[in-house]
């Protein structure tokens, strides 16, 4: 009953912002016209579709907001005004009581708050669709953090994502863009995301990997994970103080240097990506701060570390000579790339590609260096290669939405940023040292074990290949044989298919022709021609019959 009035609820949500307009009642079948013309009952949207859209996963609640929120992760997807939107929503939601947040953190770390913490605020610093933080002090004296996801979430997730899954399969059906959209795989990606995000020690254990990562950097600091007070449920973190990045008047405030901070959080997404191939992928303004210390020397803090990203050896390698062939409009090495790097199939035509990166690519980089939008033309190039078949990839899609993070973040604190006079010698540098001595190296000392390992079973790989092979030639004159054997049985069995099929369609002819000279359809037929005709062809098969 709950399942119901829930569906209901969705489906009078869709009512009140006409979001049935993205299903187009032309392409629909007649059942599902019927329908949607409840809908008409609802007055006409004013709104833009982005804002109608984000009202209702506003109104819906925090799994659909959730939901909106990795929609606007997907740009590969979903259309540029309908992310403008999506980026906008807040995951705020109401707190749930301090009894409920100690109870869970008491029954998760088999200890009392007074026994756990020297002091606990029981007022929420922070409330989210997923978890709720407050602030305590250690014993040791070290101020932290304490997340605890909400309780009884699974429930209400499985049964809101099957819903969400029943919508996806109809706007999948029947919207016009439902395919291309390709709405129920996201739908699923969304239940795997969030499913992943109720497990906080995988979260402590992203943020220890992130914190080594920049152990000794100025560019970026993530919070220390205590892991004596952390478990699935509970994770305690290092209390950090900086200035939200969407903040601007109190970083000018403090004379931050704009121009480096903005080069720096370039700096920080290509170093992650590259260097560490470990990237935080949700780094929107909300999970971003800056450091109130050295404003002329500006670091970043990070924090909510649920979402991060790694991409393979060879798609890095790709990746880094592909935004070196774009920004060279040398749209042949693109395609090329492309290819080689299996993103699209190896049947794809080299030139046919190149052209239809050429159309896209070229309005692009007409305007000045500083108005490129480096995120936009990635999608913009990957959207072309879908169209010749690429798959989607996840990790592509992360790092393309950490990009236009990035990009949006840096062009807000300082709008002259030119991205590619950062980026351009970061990636040269990456792809030539990628062939470096020292990197072949390091690369030698790291398989060498295993390599080692495997060495005292090569001569007996190379002996017993040696003897297959000599077995092989042993037989070679039979298998010939044999093959020759094959290819006769099976050309003699297709000319008896051939004789068949022959046979049974000049009886066909010749039985069809004598029931019509006969007096069985004389309504259908005022003369013999067909007859005679139909005789004459049935005899002319068996004539030329081999």
């Amino acid at each position: 009953m709950a399942k119901l009035f829930r569906l209901f609820q969705i489906l009078h949500t869709i009512g009140r912002y006409r979001l049935d307009e993205f299903l187009h009642h032309s392409h629909s079948p007649r059942w599902l016209q019927l329908c949607l013309q409840v809908y008409r009952l609802y007055p006409q949207a004013k709104q833009t579709r982005g804002k109608r859209l984000r009202h209702a996963l506003e109104e819906l609640g925090p799994i659909f907001v959730k939901f909106g929120q990795l929609l606007s992760t997907r740009p590969d997807l979903i259309p540029a005004d309908i992310i403008e939107e999506l980026d906008h929503l807040q995951d705020n939601v109401a707190p749930f009581s301090s009894e409920t947040f100690i109870d869970i953190v008491e029954l998760n770390l088999k200890d009392s708050v007074d026994n756990l913490f020297k002091a606990f605020d029981p007022q929420p610093l922070a409330s989210a669709s997923v978890a709720q933080v407050h602030t305590a002090v250690l014993h040791s004296g070290e101020e932290v953090v304490v997340k605890v996801i909400r309780p009884g979430l699974e429930p209400i997730i499985e049964k809101d994502t099957q819903l969400l899954r029943m919508l996806a399969q109809l706007v999948e059906s029947f919207a016009s863009d439902g395919k291309r959209f390709r709405p129920v795989e996201v739908v699923d990606d969304y239940r795997s995301t969030i499913f992943d995000e109720l497990d906080l020690a995988r979260e402590g254990a992203n943020a220890s990997q992130l914190r080594r990562n920049f152990e000794n950097s100025s560019l970026l600091y993530i919070p220390q994970v205590y892991w004596d007070y952390s478990t699935r449920n509970v994770l305690v973190l290092e209390r950090i103080y900086g200035i939200s990045v969407s903040d601007m008047a109190q970083i000018k405030a403090q004379n931050t240097n704009l121009k480096l901070l903005a080069e720096r959080g370039v700096e920080v997404f290509f170093t992650q990506v590259f260097e560490h191939n470990f990237f935080h992928a949700d780094m929107h303004p909300g999970n971003v701060f800056i450091s109130k210390e050295t404003p002329e020397k500006p670091s970043y803090i990070a924090v909510d570390m649920a979402i991060v990203g790694t991409l393979t050896r060879e798609d890095q390698y790709y990746l880094a000579r592909n935004l070196l062939a774009m920004f060279r409009r040398d749209y042949r090495q693109v395609a090329e790339l492309h290819v080689l790097s299996g993103w699209v199939p190896r049947t794809t035509s080299i030139a046919g590609f190149e052209s239809a990166i050429r159309a896209v690519c070229e309005p692009i980089f007409e305007k000045p260096l500083k108005e490129i939008s480096f995120g936009e033309a990635l999608i913009s190039l990957f959207k072309t290669a879908q169209r010749y078949q690429m798959p989607v990839q996840p990790q592509l899609v992360l790092l393309q939405k950490t990009l236009l993070n990035i990009e949006g973040l840096g062009r807000q604190l300082y709008p002259d940023l030119d991205l590619w006079d950062t980026a351009h010698p970061f990636l040269e540098r990456w792809v030539r040292d990628r062939f470096h001595p020292k990197t072949l190296w390091k690369d030698f000392k790291y398989h060498s074990p295993e390599w080692m390992e495997k060495f005292p079973q090569v001569p007996h790989l190379v002996f017993d290949t040696l003897n297959e092979v000599k077995e092989l030639a042993k037989i070679a004159p039979e298998l010939k044989e044999a093959s020759k054997a094959l290819r006769y049985s099976q050309a003699k069995n297709s000319r008896r298919l051939s004789n068949t099929l022959l046979n049974t369609a000049g009886a066909a002819c010749l039985l069809s022709g004598l029931y019509l000279i006969g007096d069985a359809a004389p309504e259908l037929f005022n003369s013999t021609k067909e007859a005679v005709l139909l005789l004459g062809l049935g005899t002319l098969i068996f004539l030329i019959k081999p």
